[in-house]
């Protein structure tokens, strides 16, 4: 707790000395005195997680970072830096600061796994260190259109230029960077219609964007072409290219490991088996949602950003 005690001190002391003669006024300083400290804890909470970036390192120059939106990876050696996303716009900078941390060298290549603004609003800034950004055709189509996501009332204006894809790809792209073989991998219709997950098979490494939410009900993007049965081919996918000993940087949450992903597939498939066959009675949105169906999953994973309400509605529109 970041609260200086010289100060609290003394303005405990005018406090108690004001109010001294009374039991309701020691009562009134001292409630005056535990909201002043809190507040301060609060406000101090709240700058740190507004301006602080988590790095861990991983293997063989490969680094996770953490901040407001998407995970990061960074990527560092002879060729240059590589980067995978760069979470929302306002943590751009302390991104980019934190890789400068790392090492001197600019970042070279920016990867988008996808589209969403969590994952793409540090573009423009990183763009304008130039780096040249790289991802799926339809991710470079959406970022310059702009485009809305209704499920959370939010519009995303297209971005300018500098902030733009310069390479795109459709099916795959490899990089020979670093001493290592990058594999930039398109799955289709999973969470979005602009997927790419990067292989980094030297260093047994994989970035997932938001294919994988690890510990918690993820986001499927149903409006721009998303779907879990996707979701679940490409979680498959990954699987198939992993073993033991392979680490896994999600889109969300902690460094993960082959039997995380695992868990999180018999999670999606659970929920597949719970909600699709209300869908197929015919029953409304609204009445699946009222039947609780996931409740054999909430204790686990409904403890993220979306509810089990939520998360209903989203695996019923992704059906």
């Amino acid at each position: 707790m970041k609260v200086c005690k010289k100060v609290l001190n003394r303005g405990l002391g005018i406090i108690m000395n004001k109010f001294k003669r009374s039991a309701f006024g020691v009562k009134f300083a001292l409630v005056l005195v535990g909201f002043i400290i809190v507040s301060s804890v609060v406000a101090d909470n709240h700058q740190e997680s507004k301006s602080g970036v988590k790095v861990e390192s991983i293997r063989d120059g490969l680094y996770m970072l953490q901040a407001k939106g998407g995970n990061v990876g960074v990527f560092i050696g002879e060729d240059g830096v590589f980067v995978i996303d760069d979470g929302y716009q306002e943590v751009g900078p302390a991104i980019l600061s934190a890789i400068q941390t790392i090492t001197p060298q600019p970042v070279s290549y920016l990867v988008n796994t996808h589209w969403h603004g969590d994952h793409t609003g540090g573009n423009e800034h990183i763009g304008k260190s130039g780096a040249t950004i790289v991802a799926h055709d339809n991710v470079r189509a959406l970022l310059k259109s702009g485009s809305r996501l209704e499920i959370f009332n939010t519009d995303y204006p297209g971005l300018p230029p500098v902030a733009l894809p310069k390479i795109t790809y459709n099916d795959a792209m490899t990089f020979h960077w670093n001493g290592d073989t990058v594999v930039l991998q398109h799955y289709a219709n999973a969470h979005t219609n602009g997927d790419g997950v990067i292989f980094f098979e030297k260093a047994n490494v994989v970035h997932t964007g938001d294919v994988f939410f690890n510990g918690f009900y993820p986001f499927i993007d149903a409006e721009h072409g998303g779907s879990i049965k996707g979701m679940i081919k490409a979680v498959d996918a990954i699987l198939a290219r992993s073993n033991d000993k392979t680490l896994i940087i999600p889109g969300h949450g902690p460094l993960s490991s082959k039997k995380e992903l695992q868990n999180y597939r018999e999670m999606l498939n659970k929920a597949v088996q719970l909600i699709e066959p209300l869908k197929k009675q015919g029953l409304s949105m609204a009445e699946v949602i009222e039947r609780k169906p996931t409740q054999p999953l909430d204790a686990k994973w409904g403890k993220g950003f979306l509810s089990p309400d939520l998360w209903t509605r989203i695996v019923y529109n992704a059906l």
